[in-house]
């Protein structure tokens, strides 16, 4: 067999083994693991922030001025209460709010013998009528009023129109409550946990069984699109 066939084969052989070698360099390249070929997170959908609800405005339902000094704070929890009252549809809400505001503002007698000193003004911050329609209350930058022994700085106080222990909420005032509590939730950062009714802080039927029992849908509106 003559030479040169032997110094053939010895280079193809080579060649073929460099081949062989560049190949699984390739298939073993840092380029496959680098960063950039990883699948990218995805990036969780923004819940757009809750429409501010309609409200009656003070100037709308021709409240007064406070009559004493009110004490500022901060909005940290939202605070749920009934009236006590029976639900009136008959009733504007203005005139719910000017009897409202009368009263507060005059030491006065409560059902159970007590007496109420006379407080700067409406107690509560917002007021839910019986059609949903929401009233604007005493200014939400300073601390509400109460007959219970709690402190309701930090509190935002909502009440809606009935005594619920023996009625129900309506199905507009648990729409427009709704609303309220994810707008004031989103506005002043309050947690759903420290979404409460009254009873939970103090001794009282307040706000009554029946919309004591709804917590947890008001809570749930916290975070999620309306």
């Amino acid at each position: 067999m003559p030479h040169f066939f032997f110094h053939f084969a010895s280079a193809a052989i080579l060649a073929a083994l460099l081949l062989s070698a560049s190949a699984c360099r390739k298939s073993t390249s840092p380029q496959d693991t680098s960063p950039a070929s990883e699948a990218t997170p995805s990036t969780p959908p923004t819940i757009p922030a809750p429409p501010e609800p309609a409200l009656l405005s003070r100037a709308e339902w021709n409240a007064k001025p406070p009559v004493a000094q009110m004490t500022p704070h901060t909005p940290q929890f939202i605070t749920i209460h009934h009236t006590g009252t029976k639900q009136n549809p008959n009733r504007s809400l203005a005139d719910k709010l000017k009897g409202l505001q009368a009263f507060s503002q005059r030491e006065d007698k409560l059902d159970t013998g007590k007496v109420k000193p006379a407080w700067p003004d409406v107690p509560y911050h917002y007021y839910i009528a019986v059609n949903g329609q929401i009233g604007e209350g005493r200014e939400v930058d300073y601390v509400g009023d109460t007959n219970t022994a709690y402190d309701p700085t930090g509190h935002v106080l909502v009440t809606l129109e009935g005594s619920f222990d023996v009625e129900h909420p309506t199905a507009e005032q648990m729409a427009s409550t709704k609303q309220l509590v994810a707008w004031l939730a989103h506005k002043y950062k309050v947690p759903s946990e420290k979404i409460k009714t009254h009873k939970d802080y103090a001794q009282t039927a307040c706000p009554g069984q029946n919309l004591h029992n709804k917590i947890d849908e008001l809570r749930a509106t916290v975070n999620q699109p309306m």
